[in-house]
């Protein structure tokens, strides 16, 4: 038999989305009338957009004709969506990042895994915590957490989030090459200002360190003053790399496309200390170990930059960040502790009353019918909480918290 990888055995039993739906299941099994909506799952409820939907059509037929058959397409994405993506989320922002600094992939959850083939396995990674789970167990799967210690990994650099800090990380006491940062954040749902992000390139600049910065959820972003990019910051682009996904903002979760920017200004050594642009790096990778998302995709995500496309994306974000209103202002009318929501369509919610994350998600399942994700998955700063989305439907969102009310108020 072959040698597997051994750090797989390190990994909890099950993905924490997949333990959640496994004990949904088990719970609909055991109660055959009852209805559960879905408050946990961060998978997107409404249609794609018309716009969207008639360029994937048009892709289709361009597919069905010899004369206009397109098979493999550029491993970065084909230039029509790449100019797209650096014009209206980059140029026209004031933001100079280009089209070649752009890699257009199968979504943002892929790329974050995928990074890791870039940078050392001798980097020490730094995390937020609570923070998205993919960012440690890609950390463990590929050799750089340790050993698992009291619930952490002992060579992961652990960036505490909690209501004192107002869930914006302190920066390391040590040094860390590479820094996962996530804005609007998921799970905790808060984001953060152009003054506190400035503070993170000057330590990367200042430790030569290396900011993995995820901004799947900056179409949310309503508050003046909130960052959308890293990039907004003077010097990011010599230090961060940013991944974005068309998952949340138009309803792509099933068709899979999102990018990547990594600025050829952003540099790395070799073991040798000569120099090398981390943007070749990624070109290589990708052209190695990448087909390209598909043409029928990227067709469909370049509609979502003309002006109907842009209108439905507001659209659709105004009506998620309403459904996360509805959940906050719910949990905070029974007395819980409730955070995120404003710019994000994430709530984080405690009962303030010391309950582990397990027994708040088997409370509400089984007193007022709906699931939400337990906290402590996102890691031990989540312990206490449970994260709720706002990306049911409006009819099922208040439902929810209808339930809520009466059984708690």
């Amino acid at each position: 038999m072959v040698e597997v990888n051994d750090n797989f055995r390190q990994l909890p039993v099950s993905y924490l989305f997949s333990e959640v739906a496994r004990k949904i299941a088990a719970y609909k099994k055991e109660n055959d009338a009852c209805e559960i909506i879905r408050m946990d799952i961060g998978d997107i409820t409404r249609p794609l957009f018309p716009s969207v939907i008639n360029a994937m059509h048009e892709a289709v037929n361009e597919l069905a004709s010899s004369a206009t058959f397109h098979g493999y397409g550029p491993e970065q994405g084909y230039p029509f969506l790449r100019d797209a993506i650096a014009e209206h989320d980059y140029l026209n922002r004031g933001l100079s990042i280009e089209a070649s600094d752009i890699f257009v992939s199968d979504g943002a959850k892929s790329d974050l895994g995928n990074l890791g083939d870039i940078y050392s396995r001798n980097c020490k990674v730094a995390v937020m915590n609570p923070a998205y789970p993919v960012y440690v167990d890609d950390s463990v799967i590929d050799g750089r957490a340790g050993k698992l210690v009291d619930g952490h990994w002992n060579r992961l650099i652990y960036l505490d989030c909690d209501p004192d800090n107002h869930f914006l990380p302190m920066l390391p006491q040590e040094r860390a090459d590479v820094i996962f940062l996530c804005f609007p954040n998921n799970p905790t749902g808060e984001a953060i200002s152009h003054d506190d992000l400035v503070k993170w390139v000057e330590y990367a600049h200042n430790h030569g360190s290396l900011i993995i910065y995820d901004s799947a959820y900056e179409a949310f972003v309503r508050q003046p003053g909130i960052v959308k990019s890293i990039y907004e910051i003077d010097g990011a682009d010599e230090v961060a790399i940013e991944i974005r996904s068309f998952s949340k903002t138009a309803g792509f979760t099933g068709i899979r496309c999102g990018y990547t920017v990594v600025p050829r200004r952003l540099k790395g050594r070799y073991a040798d200390g000569s120099e090398v642009a981390l943007n070749t790096l990624w070109n290589r990778r990708q052209t190695t170990k990448f087909n390209g998302a598909s043409y029928v995709a990227q067709k469909g995500a370049s509609a979502v930059y003309t002006p109907e496309g842009l209108d439905s994306v507001k659209n659709a974000t105004d009506y998620y960040i309403a459904n996360a209103a509805l959940i906050k202002d719910a949990f905070r009318k029974i007395g819980y502790k409730a955070y995120g929501g404003d710019n994000s369509p994430y709530v984080w919610v405690s009962t303030g009353n010391g309950k582990d994350s397990w027994q708040i998600f088997d409370e509400l399942l089984q007193n007022c019918g709906f699931s939400t994700t337990p906290g402590s998955g996102f890691g031990t700063k989540g312990e206490g909480y449970i994260r709720l989305t706002g990306f049911n439907s409006r009819e099922n969102t208040e439902k929810a918290m209808s339930r809520l009310i009466e059984r708690y108020l």
